[in-house]
């Protein structure tokens, strides 16, 4: 496994800077400086990949800082953020100091994970080129880079990625969603848990007209109503108890692009309202500010529940809906589309075996026969876990075999699967979800944002599962 980027931080205030390592520590190597004085010390030391400089600092600012770094160690990628407007003389001093990425100020944390991800690569990349040409790659030539790595990004999330034979029910919600790419207008997804909704969500993003802009997620089931309006639409320094600073919210941050708002369902009375205003409104207004702000977003809603239920016993805003609901998707359980497990796992086993650096040869005649008996209630979520257990297993590169299935696999047969989605198959499903989170969490030695990736998570939500479902101390700690 390669070893995480080191990045260095320079920020003069405390809070600012243990803010930002507490953003970036899951995945680099962070170092700290709280001056130029500092941060020269650490890089005639260190081997250092990101620079992520303040621009406002006493005796000397983050730009002219980076400028006298460039002529001393060109190598690392260096990222400025500044609370300036973008004047003149702010872009002239970012183009001389060779600087990748300005970021203003209030940074969104997953805004800034994401800069700094793509410095990283940005620098592995180069120093790739540098090894294979022996001559330093042109700006063009890295930018050129830069964006066939985005490119390839999109093409995860394509929908040719969403595995299915042609007879299966799904063929029809591919061709359902597809028609959705070509309107800008919101689409609810419904279906289980671990169906696909955010998979089907990202294609929807990646095939319509917004696809150079970003994609957010965020799990509405998982903040209470403060902390999820804070998320979604921001918030001034003070507004409440724990704000110490201003934060873009992720609608702004969607701006132009798509946000998936998973588990709508779950949203208080009190918050469907706020939400409905954006909608309408097309603005938002961050918790304690005094001017609203105009956005440009696609939503995308998901949920596991009946929300025409929901909407019949007064717990969901009938207006809300028909606003998220304008074009509805449903994506069916795993059970009803068993013509495609043997791609799905076939598929998954790709992934696993290149994660875990195996070679494993597929899966026993009788293993497939069993995937199609049971009763996934877990659906694919629960099928990728079932293989990655069962290679984790395998003491050979042979064909998966039944003796590796899961005890608890074995005892559900697909007939004693229940006709609706009552307590007692939530109870199951919960109860997956746990041990899933567990495990994953055991895997990457309790880092976050990797776990968080993983599960097809944010780091937010992941966060809340762990709370909700008392996750062991020793799963948290790795």
């Amino acid at each position: 496994m390669a070893q995480p980027a080191t990045v260095l931080v320079i920020d003069d205030e405390v809070r600012s800077l243990e803010a930002l390592k507490r953003v970036l520590a899951d995945e680099f190597e962070v170092l700290v400086a709280r001056s130029t004085e500092e941060a020269t010390a650490v890089l005639a030391g260190e081997m250092v990949q990101v620079i992520l400089c303040d621009q406002r600092m006493p005796g000397e600012t983050g730009i002219a800082f980076l400028k006298r770094v460039r002529e001393q160690w060109p190598d690392p990628v260096r990222i400025v953020i500044s609370g300036y407007t973008d004047s003149e003389d702010i872009i002239q001093g970012v183009n001389e100091a060779g600087i990748y990425q300005y970021i203003t100020k209030p940074w969104h944390p997953d805004h800034l994970l994401d800069r700094v991800r793509e410095a990283a690569d940005l620098y592995r990349m180069q120093h790739e080129a540098v090894g294979a040409s022996e001559v330093k790659p042109s700006p063009a030539r890295l930018n050129a880079l830069v964006d066939a790595r985005r490119k390839a990004e999109r093409g995860l999330y394509e929908f040719d990625r969403i595995v299915h034979e042609r007879s299966s029910p799904v063929a029809g919600v591919v061709a359902l969603a597809r028609r959705a790419t070509r309107y800008d207008i919101s689409v609810l997804i419904t279906g289980e848990s671990g169906t696909g909704k955010e998979l089907l969500a990202r294609a929807i993003h990646y095939g319509s007209g917004r696809t150079e802009r970003r994609f957010v997620v965020e799990n509405c089931g998982a903040l209470p109503d403060e902390l999820l309006e804070s998320e979604l639409f921001g918030c001034k320094k003070g507004a409440f108890t724990g704000a110490y600073q201003d934060r873009i919210g992720l609608f702004e941050e969607a701006d132009g692009g798509t946000i998936f708002l998973d588990e709508i369902g779950e949203t208080s009375p009190s918050f469907q309202v706020k939400l409905l205003r954006v909608l309408q409104e097309g603005e938002i207004r961050p918790l304690g500010a005094q001017r609203p702000r105009k956005v440009d977003v696609r939503v995308v809603a998901a949920t596991n529940r009946d929300l025409l239920a929901e909407v019949a016993a007064g717990r969901f805003r009938r207006d809300l809906y028909y606003r998220l609901a304008a074009f509805p998707v449903h994506m069916p359980a795993l059970r009803d589309r068993a013509v495609d497990i043997p791609a799905i796992a076939a598929r998954l086993l790709d992934d696993i075996n290149r994660n875990f650096h195996r070679r494993v040869a597929g899966f026993a005649p009788e293993t497939l026969a069993a995937f199609a008996d049971y009763a996934w209630p877990g659906n694919v979520r629960e099928l990728a876990n079932e293989i990655q257990r069962m290679v984790a297993l395998s003491d050979s590169d042979e064909p998966l075999g039944t003796d590796l299935l899961s005890p608890g696999f074995r005892q559900q047969p697909a007939s004693a699967a229940p006709a609706g989605s009552g307590a007692a198959l939530r109870d199951r499903i919960e109860a997956l979800e746990r041990a899933a989170i567990e495990e994953t969490m055991r895997r990457h030695a309790g880092n976050i944002s990797r776990a968080a990736d993983e599960l097809g998570l944010s780091r937010v939500g992941l966060r809340a599962k762990i709370e909700r479902y008392a996750v062991s101390r020793e799963a948290r700690d790795g």
